[in-house]
């Protein structure tokens, strides 16, 4: 999934960004609302994370103003503010989630999946597909009951497949999930990887359609 992360407290920003690319995600990460503001006019973003108290203005009041615009994109703010007017404030603009710092980065993975979930209408974090078994909550997966291994960008294509089975992703979409700002490209590295997933998944399981993307057939 690709992340957008507002939170200009460098030291924790920088620790949350490496904490999500570790975990498979493509993680953007800013410091301000207009750095923001930006970035999600040039990249449709699975999930935002947002801090309340930014330099140039309050996250409450961007996601406020996103909803306004009709803007469906799950929020999940990050903040110190703990009193239970702030949180009802926060949810009432229109966030997914509210977690308080300091927080476990354990637990903000697990509420991160969860409103993924929700948001793709797929609740259930198991998925199965012939003897093959996704466990998206606990990032699993196997085959005929036995475990495979995958490595984090591995199981981030897979994860953007398991939460639109069915659908048709393009590469463009693909290569999105995999990479954050800056990243440098191959031409051909989501057919490197897709190759991969088929090696250990079974190579039915993923289909290529050509000029189109690629389908998880279900």
């Amino acid at each position: 999934m690709r992340l957008l992360l507002i939170e200009d407290e460098q030291t924790l920003g920088s620790a949350l960004r490496d904490h999500l690319v570790s975990e498979g995600y493509a993680a953007d990460w800013v410091e301000n609302l207009a750095d923001g503001e930006l970035a999600m006019k040039s990249t449709r973003y699975d999930v935002i994370l947002l801090d309340i108290n930014l330099p140039d203005g309050n996250g409450v009041a961007m996601l406020r103003a996103l909803r306004q615009r009709g803007d469906a994109t799950p929020c999940i703010i990050l903040t110190a503010q703990d009193k239970i007017s702030d949180r009802i404030a926060g949810l009432n603009a229109g966030a997914d989630d509210y977690l308080v710092k300091p927080f476990d980065l354990g637990e903000m993975i697990a509420r991160l999946a969860a409103v993924a979930r929700r948001y793709t209408g797929n609740p259930n974090p198991l998925l199965q597909i012939g003897d093959v078994e996704i466990d998206l909550a606990r990032k699993l997966v196997f085959v005929a009951g036995r475990p495979v291994e995958l490595t984090g960008r591995e199981w981030a294509l897979l994860d953007q497949f398991a939460h639109k089975p069915g659908a048709t992703l393009s590469k463009r979409q693909l290569e999105d999930s995999l990479y954050e700002f800056g990243a440098e490209i191959e031409s051909n590295t989501v057919e490197v990887y897709v190759s991969r997933l088929r090696k250990k998944i079974g190579s039915d399981l993923i289909r290529t359609l050509r000029g189109v993307g690629y389908r998880l057939e279900g």
